[in-house]
C-alpha cells in the first residue's frame, strides 16, 4: 500500500495497512478444518522514541531493556537520528469471539482454538511486523521490528523474573492502548484477550494521548478493591492477590499444556489464557457492573 506524502496522514495510512494485511492476508487464519480467521480488526497507537517511559524501563525491568533509539541504531548503525525522529507503533491484535468463548469454557487446559491462536496467530502476528516494516521501508522510512531482530533475547529482570530486550506490552502501554492488570497482561479497550506487536521507524507521528497515568488503571482489583477473577481461573494458583507467579506459570504453560495440545489437538503447540477468558476485563475496560 503506497503512501502520498503530500496528501496522507501517515498514522491513518499505517492504520489502513495492518488492516488491509488482516483483511485480505491468506495467512490470518486458524489452520484448522474450517480455515477461520485469527484475529480480528485491530487497535493502533503510536508513541513517540524520546517518551521517557521507554527510559523508565531501564529501571523498573532492567537496563537491558531497549528504547527506541537503541534497537533502531543497533539495526541502522550509519544512520545519525535523535529519539525525537522515531516513533513506536503499537497495535492490538483481538481474539475472535468463537476463540474467547470457547477458552471461557475450560477451566484448565486452552481450548483447540485458542492454542491454535497462540501458536498459528502468533505466525500471523510476526508476518506482520515483518510487513509493517517491509511497506514502511519501501516508502522511504527506515523501520525496524524489534522482535524479529537477531539481536532481540530473553533476559532476567531482577524485579520481575522473565523478560526481554523488549516487551510488546510495554511498548502499547506507552502508545496508549491500555494498562496492566494482576495478572500482568495488558487490559486495552478490546480487553485483555489480545496478543501485541510493534514497529520502530524514522517517521513523524502524533502520539497517541494516554487516558491514564497509573499503569494499573483499567484493572478493578487495584482501582476499587475489587475483582480479582482471574486468580479464580489460574489452574495452578499462579496468580494470587500478591500477583502473579511467572515461574509457576511459565512451567505450566511449556510443560503441561504442551503435552496435552499435543495428544488432544494433534499439533505442537501450547497455551493457557484462562486468565484472559471468563474474566470481566476479557473483552473490554471493565467497569464495577461488571461484576454484577
Amino acid at each position: 500500500m503506497r503512501f502520498a506524502k503530500k496528501d496522507r496522514d501517515p498514522g491513518k495510512w499505517l492504520e489502513s495497512v495492518l488492516q488491509d494485511f488482516l483483511d485480505t492476508s491468506p495467512d490470518n487464519t486458524l489452520k484448522n478444518s474450517e480455515n477461520e480467521k485469527a484475529w480480528a480488526d485491530p487497535l493502533v497507537g503510536f508513541s513517540r522514541g524520546d517518551d521517557p517511559l521507554y527510559e523508565d524501563y531501564k529501571d523498573m525491568i532492567g537496563p537491558f531493556h531497549w528504547t527506541p533509539w537503541e534497537i533502531f541504531n543497533k539495526t541502522f548503525p550509519d544512520i545519525t537520528v535523535a529519539p525525537d525522529q522515531l516513533t513506536v507503533i503499537s497495535w492490538v491484535l483481538p481474539h475472535l469471539e468463537q476463540i474467547k468463548s470457547d477458552n471461557r469454557n475450560e477451566t484448565v487446559y486452552p481450548a483447540e482454538r485458542w492454542a491454535r491462536a497462540r501458536i498459528y496467530g502468533e505466525q500471523v502476528n510476526e508476518k506482520l511486523r515483518g510487513h509493517v516494516e517491509t511497506v514502511l521501508q519501501e516508502a522511504g522510512f527506515e523501520a525496524v521490528a524489534p522482535m524479529l531482530s537477531p539481536l532481540w533475547k530473553r533476559e532476567t529482570s531482577q524485579r520481575y523474573g522473565f523478560a526481554s530486550t523488549w516487551s510488546e506490552r510495554h511498548a502499547a502501554y506507552v502508545s496508549g492502548l491500555g494498562t496492566f492488570g494482576l495478572c500482568d497482561g495488558l487490559i486495552t479497550p478490546k480487553g485483555k484477550a489480545v496478543r501485541f506487536g510493534s514497529v520502530v521507524a524514522r517517521i513523524q507521528i502524533s502520539p497517541t494521548p494516554r487516558s491514564y497515568t497509573d499503569h494499573h488503571a483499567y484493572c478493578l482489583f487495584f482501582t476499587d478493591g475489587l475483582c480479582g477473577r482471574c486468580i479464580a481461573r489460574c489452574p495452578v494458583g499462579a496468580l494470587t492477590e500478591a500477583g502473579h507467579d511467572k515461574e509457576k506459570c511459565g512451567n505450566y504453560i511449556r510443560e503441561a499444556t504442551r503435552e496435552y495440545v499435543k495428544s488432544s489437538y494433534g499439533f505442537d503447540g501450547y497455551g493457557c489464557g484462562l486468565c484472559q477468558t471468563g474474566v470481566p476485563c476479557e473483552s473490554k475496560i471493565p467497569t464495577a457492573d461488571d461484576l454484577r
